[in-house]
């Protein structure tokens, strides 16, 4: 292993540890966004009628008392498999980029090793999750769509074909691409940060449980961070996806600017955070219970350079 590979705590190497990694990648993804269904349920439904579902609060009690406590599980199968296969792809190529960019971008700083290699895992996720993120947001925003993946495939491919069913690619890398990247980045260096600056241990010599501890801390940072930025691109996805729309620029332009980035941002906080926060910390003891260390942090000293 090179110097520029021990600095990034770069542990790749052989398919048991890329097999580990997408398998805690799947298991994290798919259950922490089963988990809060309702939540995303309601994002989307305030993204596509800001005036009905204008508050957290008012828009469950809607969702329940108009449609019934199951309406707040719409699309809990797409949510399941969907982003169960993206974080395989996502957490799982992230280490293989990782390890692949250190080799050969020994010169840079640990930042562009970060931002490449999320930015090239999260293309092939976002590839892997768009099908049924097409389903996912009919089945939660018309509720005679279809009831999920089993019927909601077949009816979305004889209306629209394949091309349906990757409509919202382009915004969705728009979303999803600068999140990954800010969320892996600010991970890798809160992980440094708290140990250099509170713990003021080296990882290595904390316990499991204090390191699955700075694994939380840094995951809700990296969420909250990332969300904030995808915003934008999230309301246009909902947009798109619900003919509201037919292009990004028209999609833009109905929100406006103010609300492209404000629309929903509030249950987007409050949606994203402990997810990318489970999603972590699963993902590490995934790795833990397998004999490998947890993710994230600078090999230095305590004292050492940035």
């Amino acid at each position: 292993m090179n110097d520029f590979r021990k600095k990034l705590g770069v542990e790749g190497g052989g398919y048991r540890y890329y097999g580990i990694c997408t398998a805690g990648g799947m298991f994290s993804a798919g259950a922490t966004h089963l988990a809060v269904t309702p939540l995303d349920v309601l994002k989307v439904n305030m993204q596509v009628n800001p005036i009905k579902f204008h508050s957290i609060a008012s828009g469950l009690n809607i969702l329940w008392k108009e449609e019934g406590p199951s309406s707040l599980w719409r699309g809990w199968s797409t949510k399941l498999f969907g982003y169960g296969v993206q974080g395989g792809f996502k957490f799982g190529l992230y280490e293989f980029f990782k390890t692949c960019y250190s080799d050969v971008l020994t010169g840079e700083r640990p930042s562009v090793v970060f931002f490449l290699s999320s930015a090239s895992a999260q293309v092939f996720a976002d590839m892997a999750l768009c099908p049924f993120e097409a389903v996912k947001v009919r089945v939660q925003t018309q509720p005679n769509f279809a009831k999920g993946l089993s019927d909601g495939f077949p009816k979305l491919y004889a209306l629209e074909g394949l091309s349906g069913f990757y409509k919202g690619l382009l915004p969705l890398w728009g979303r999803n691409l600068p999140f990954s990247m800010i969320m892996f980045s600010t991970f890798e260096h809160s992980v440094d940060l708290i140990y250099r600056k509170f713990v003021q241990k080296r990882k290595e010599e904390c316990s499991r449980t204090q390191q699955l501890g700075v694994t939380c801390l840094a995951g809700y940072t990296a969420g909250a961070v990332g969300t904030v930025i995808s915003n934008p691109a999230d309301n246009i996805v909902s947009t798109l996806y619900n003919k509201k729309a037919n292009t990004v620029l028209q999609a833009a332009r109905s929100i406006g600017l103010v609300n492209l980035f404000t629309r929903s941002l509030s249950i987007r906080v409050a949606l994203v955070g402990p997810v990318v926060t489970l999603q972590w910390f699963f993902y590490d003891t995934i790795k833990v219970f397998n004999g490998l260390p947890t993710s994230g942090g600078l090999s230095r000293g305590i004292e050492g350079a940035a």
